[in-house]
């Protein structure tokens, strides 16, 4: 796949099919779309094209939004690479960008630089300035300017009944098991590892500690869950806290993974983990001794989920 972060150096000689929109989380709606797009470039001579836009839109034009996003941007295009997406462009959404009229925008962008034949989007698409045209305006596009227009109807994606928004609130809720099957994979965090104050360690329960340096990348709810990585080539299980671990008197929010069998420095490294499933809230525990209980109990159960 080819991504190209600045649309301003870049000309498409391929003719394309295209989809467009922020796509966050890649989830089992927005597959309808680009399953399309990647199949229909299959039987034809036409390269399969995504077109999204970073920041969100809502980042830049709602300022008092605070907005958190299922993907990193690193991580959507890992997850668009990996549907076999021949290219992303990801174009910098600027206030200046969404003050284009549709017709600087389909004309210059969509024909002129991406060299679009076929575009495959969803029946409630807008675009343009104050997001004023919709799919009749892009069709009469489509007519004046060579390319065609594939609909996707209402009750085809209304079918599936997921959005971001919902996906988002699972998580919020810390209801992993239902943010996993709107997204058709496994939520993921992805980090460097830092040093943390070696608690975990004196408790028996080694801890990795995971920085995120996007703070506006979506943290589940607060409390315990069981996670899997790849490190050095090998699939490694585990279970991660998300919180302040107010046992220790913490005093800051931390993302802490204890990996069963696995004993090698992560420290710096970059990793991604993966939520399988939630295990509890966190809890402020009478003693030490009884928190050491519980994250025998968390590792147990834990691996009673693996095993399954």
């Amino acid at each position: 796949m080819i991504t190209v972060r600045n649309i301003s150096t870049y000309h498409e000689k391929h003719p394309t099919v295209i989809t467009i929109g922020t796509f966050d989380g890649v989830h089992i709606g927005h597959r309808k779309i680009l399953d399309k797009i990647i199949n229909h470039a299959k039987t034809t001579e036409l390269k399969s094209s995504v077109l999204t836009f970073f920041p969100h839109p809502r980042m830049v034009l709602q300022k008092d939004a605070d907005i958190k996003l299922l993907n990193t941007i690193d991580e959507k295009i890992m997850i668009l690479e990996r549907l076999g997406l021949d290219v992303l462009i990801i174009h910098p959404f600027t206030k200046d960008f969404s003050r284009l009229t549709a017709t600087e925008f389909v004309r210059d962008i969509l024909v002129n630089i991406l060299n679009t034949k076929r575009v495959i989007i969803g029946y409630d698409h807008r675009f343009g300035r104050n997001r004023t045209a919709n799919i009749t305006d892009l069709i009469a596009f489509g007519n004046a300017l060579d390319f065609t227009v594939d609909e996707i109807p209402a009750q085809e994606i209304d079918d599936v009944s997921v959005s971001s928004t919902k996906i988002r609130k699972a998580l919020e809720e810390g209801d992993i098991t239902t943010a996993n099957n709107y997204l058709g994979y496994e939520y993921m965090l992805t980090g460097t590892i830092s040093k943390g104050k070696g608690i975990g360690r004196q408790l028996g329960f080694p801890t990795a500690n995971l920085t995120i340096a996007e703070n506006y990348k979506l943290i589940p709810k607060n409390g315990a869950y069981t996670v899997k990585s790849t490190l050095m080539g090998k699939t490694v299980y585990g279970m991660m806290n998300i919180g302040y671990n107010p046992t220790v008197n913490g005093t800051s929010k931390s993302i802490e993974i204890n990996f069963f069998d696995f004993n090698a420095d992560l420290y710096d490294k970059i990793i991604q983990v993966d939520i399988l499933a939630r295990l509890r809230d966190e809890h402020k525990f009478e003693s030490v001794n009884a928190l050491k209980l519980q994250l025998a109990k968390d590792k147990e159960r834990s691996i009673q989920l693996i095993r399954k």
